[in-house]
């Protein structure tokens, strides 16, 4: 009771602040909450996907309107076969949920998935590109989900992307600036810049999560794991944001 009067408290203040427009997170320590347990290692994976559920109704009430989740790194392929398979088999599902879902609908919310999708089943890949193409017309609320992602590789793909227009004529080297190399990034999703970083499981790094769009971000590290992660620690990490926020430009006057 005494934790729902402050977060209901936590949320006034809040809505009183500037919103930010886009909030990304790694969603760490699914693994070691499962364990501490005693589940196996794959039911943290399935208790995060329904947090991450949670989150993105929390985002939508405070009115944020771009999230990216990390949710599936390129390092994340050199875990075990089985381990690889439940998460597939678990992400093939919840697209199809995602998809189904009358949120996704009602909210108009917009559905990416970036990162790189060579080494990814081709079945999966099916299910991600019908659920982009069935939300492509959506422009309310924008859901990147950062899937066999690297931000040093995206960074990578951005300027070859860049390159190649310039050889074949499409743009000159002079009209390459952070506007173009921000265009050929792997969402359009509004993605380009980040507000708030949050990590979840008490580690203090970034794990090459989206290095060029969290340039001018704050990062925020809470230490519970991401499927306990509650409205209370989100509403935490923005009023933080707000704070900071506020103190930065104080300080610019």
């Amino acid at each position: 009771m005494i934790a729902k009067i402050y977060e209901l408290r936590l949320l006034r203040n809040v809505r009183k602040g500037e919103i930010p427009k886009h909030v990304a997170i790694i969603m760490d320590g699914n693994r070691r909450y499962a364990r501490k347990r005693g589940m196996p290692s794959h039911m943290g994976h399935f208790f995060g996907s329904r947090k991450a559920e949670k989150v993105l109704d929390w985002c939508r009430e405070i009115g944020v309107r771009v999230v990216t989740l990390y949710a599936f790194s390129t390092e994340n392929f050199r875990r075990s076969e089985e381990e690889k398979r439940n998460i597939f088999d678990l992400f093939r599902k919840e697209m199809n949920r995602l998809l189904e879902d009358p949120r996704t609908h009602r909210n108009r919310m917009r559905v990416r998935v970036v990162g790189y999708r060579g080494m990814l089943p081709d079945d999966l890949v099916e299910v991600i590109e019908r659920v982009e193409r069935k939300t492509a017309g959506y422009d309310r609320f924008f859901l990147n989900i950062a899937f066999g992602y690297g931000g040093r590789q995206e960074i990578i793909d951005a300027v070859r992307n860049v390159l190649r227009k310039v050889r074949e004529g499409k743009i000159k080297p002079d009209d390459i600036d952070e506007r173009l190399i921000s265009h050929h990034l792997y969402s359009d999703n509004g993605y380009e810049n980040v507000d708030i970083l949050i990590r979840t499981g008490g580690e203090q790094r970034l794990s090459n999560f989206l290095p060029w769009q969290c340039a001018n971000s704050i990062t925020y590290f809470v230490d519970v794991y991401w499927p306990a992660f509650r409205k209370i620690d989100l509403l935490r990490a923005i009023r933080t944001w707000q704070s900071l926020r506020a103190r930065y430009y104080k300080a610019m006057v």
